[in-house]
């Protein structure tokens, strides 16, 4: 397995993010629609159909951005000889990264005692998109079928935003999550040009719902509009909504009222390189509420339920 340094790990994905944020590209909006693979989840998939998380999710779109792939499963060079397939010479591959630590025998300055210290730290390792290697069995090649209608209500969005519970208000022509009502705002669901805008930002509004004290309590020390905390936290809800619309299956557009934020996240990843690390992590801790919350809500109303 190939090992990379951390602090060079947090600088290559970091750079990764910025290059494309110069252009004015975020990496994580783009028309996803699941043309690959027998399983319809546009969050990029590992060999075995599992898709990655967090900041994975981001890199690897970005990478396949850069490299216009449409197709979204990844894997090793191992995985790909195991199934009898060979990377294309000259092909380069994509940075992933997985948390893991190790223990250190230390002695204890106050007891004197020898205790056992854990210290986190990443690895990183290379996968290749699919489109990059020659002779894998014809699944992995497939196309799905066509998406849902644009224009109609989707069902399976509807489900999941119903189930969490949370006050969803329609009117007006601004979507934003109120922190004092602890309610989401949204225009009315004829006013978007199609489906998959209203539940794009609605899932937007909701990734902000889950920041409440009263669920997952984030905060970045900054409401201000403008401010680098408020920039931030856009960040983790422009990610929990591309990360939910995958889950989905729908496509993510550009919202024309974020652009300006752009400037700011260049700012904050220019002197933290960690930044966008942590903004994959909470956005990936919204998601797993939100989807955790109407996997709960669906057991209960089901009447197989126990």
């Amino acid at each position: 397995m190939q090992r990379t340094d951390k602090q060079d790990i947090y600088t290559r994905i970091t750079n990764q993010i910025v290059s494309h944020l110069e252009k004015g590209v975020r990496p994580w909006v783009r028309p996803w629609d699941a043309q690959y693979a027998a399983r319809r989840i546009t969050r990029p998939l590992r060999h075995n159909g599992k898709p990655y998380s967090g900041i994975n999710v981001l890199s690897l779109w970005a990478s396949a951005i850069a490299q216009n792939f449409a197709a979204h499963v990844w894997m090793t060079f191992k995985q790909a000889s195991e199934l009898d397939a060979h990377i294309r010479k000259g092909e380069k591959g994509s940075l992933v990264v997985y948390a893991d630590s190790i223990k250190r025998k230390e002695t204890d300055e106050k007891s004197g005692d020898e205790i056992d210290r854990e210290i986190p730290f990443l690895k990183g390792y290379t996968v290749f998109n699919v489109e990059q290697i020659e002779g894998l069995p014809e699944v992995y090649y497939a196309k799905a079928e066509p998406i849902l209608d644009p224009v109609t209500r989707i069902e399976h969005a509807e489900k999941l935003f119903a189930a969490l519970g949370a006050t969803i208000r329609h009117g007006g022509n601004r979507a934003f999550y109120s922190i004092a009502a602890d309610v989401i705002q949204m225009p009315p669901f004829e006013s978007f040009q199609d489906a998959n805008s209203y539940y794009a930002t609605l899932a937007h509004e909701c990734t902000h719902w889950t920041g409440s004290k009263t669920r997952l309590d984030r905060d970045f020390g900054g409401r201000r509009f403008g401010s680098e905390g408020y920039a931030v936290e856009e960040l983790v809800a422009e990610l929990g909504a591309a990360f939910l619309c995958a889950d989905l299956e729908l496509a993510l557009e550009p919202r024309e009222d974020h652009a300006s934020y752009i400037a700011t996240w260049l700012k904050v990843l220019a002197t933290d390189n960690r930044a966008v690390f942590t903004a994959a992590s909470h956005a990936q801790s919204a998601t797993e509420f939100i989807n955790n919350r109407a996997a709960a809500a669906a057991q209960v109303t089901s009447p197989c339920a126990a």
